[in-house]
């Protein structure tokens, strides 16, 4: 159901890769309620994809950017502006790629080249994003900056390698970039620690299936689905959170705070 939550607001929307991505479903949802955006990836990402698809649904342009080139970054935001008719009120961020989780490198042994890209994608790009916008003061005060996380940034989980350094690094910046618009502009900075979700980059990762299976059982309202990520995106978004920021926020039925649940000691009790 709609509720005209964004209506006459504008954004950007990065990481949208095909129908199984949370990004692709906040701009379906951000649609509904009223919002006009542009997408962005980067260009390979775009070639694999089907954002054709989802900027003809939406009414959207698709601006190509590398996330971590600040010449296209800032071509990003002056072009959105532009293409939109002013500057934006909400920007994701849903950017994230580890070589070394692609080429199965262990984390003890990981290939420091690699683990560069790593945090330059996953996590520099999130303060990439925000300083070209502050640069062209491309953001309306009161806007809303979202980037997605994982649990991983504050507990040890050993398949998720590199990328749980990346995800702590980029609640950090979440923190350090939002005091800093905080004061400047009222803009809000958030990041939202999501559920494992069954995306075309998160089943990639080694024994997903299994962990998915866990945090379901570990979780007393199951695992927040992709939907149910972009509904709470667009809160974000919206006004009714414009005393929010700085803070990484948990989405994930529960899990994060749950020591044990029935379930999982069930199976051990057999």
């Amino acid at each position: 159901m709609a509720n005209n939550l964004l209506k006459g607001k504008r954004g950007i929307i990065s990481g949208a890769l095909d129908s199984n991505s949370i990004a692709w479903k906040v701009a379906e949802r951000a649609h509904e309620e009223g919002a006009v955006f542009t997408l962005t990836n980067a260009p390979i990402a775009m070639r694999m994809g089907e954002i054709n698809k989802l900027a003809e649904k939406t009414g959207s342009t698709i601006i190509p950017a590398d996330a971590t080139n600040m010449e296209e970054l800032t071509n990003l935001f002056s072009k959105s502006t532009e293409t939109l008719g002013g500057k934006v009120d909400f920007v994701l961020h849903s950017i994230g790629m580890s070589p070394n989780v692609r080429k199965n490198i262990p984390y003890a042994e990981l290939n420091y080249d690699f683990y560069a890209k790593s945090i330059d994608v996953s996590a520099m790009s999130f303060h990439k994003m925000m300083s070209a916008a502050w640069k062209l003061d491309a953001i309306n005060e009161g806007g809303s900056v979202v980037g997605l996380s994982y649990i991983a940034a504050q507990r040890a989980y050993s398949f998720y390698n590199d990328m749980a350094d990346a995800k702590a690094m980029l609640e950090s910046i979440a923190r350090s970039f939002g005091y800093h618009y905080g004061k400047a502009k009222k803009v809000r900075v958030n990041t939202v620690s999501q559920s494992p979700t069954k995306t075309t980059a998160g089943s990639g990762i080694k024994g997903f299936e299994d962990f998915f299976n866990y945090a379901q059982d570990m979780s007393p309202l199951g695992n927040a689905s992709a939907e149910s990520c972009a509904d709470f995106c667009i809160m974000l978004f919206s006004d009714l959170s414009r005393m929010v920021t700085m803070q990484n926020l948990y989405h994930d039925g529960g899990y994060s705070m749950t020591g044990v649940s029935n379930e999982i000691m069930a199976k051990f009790g057999k």
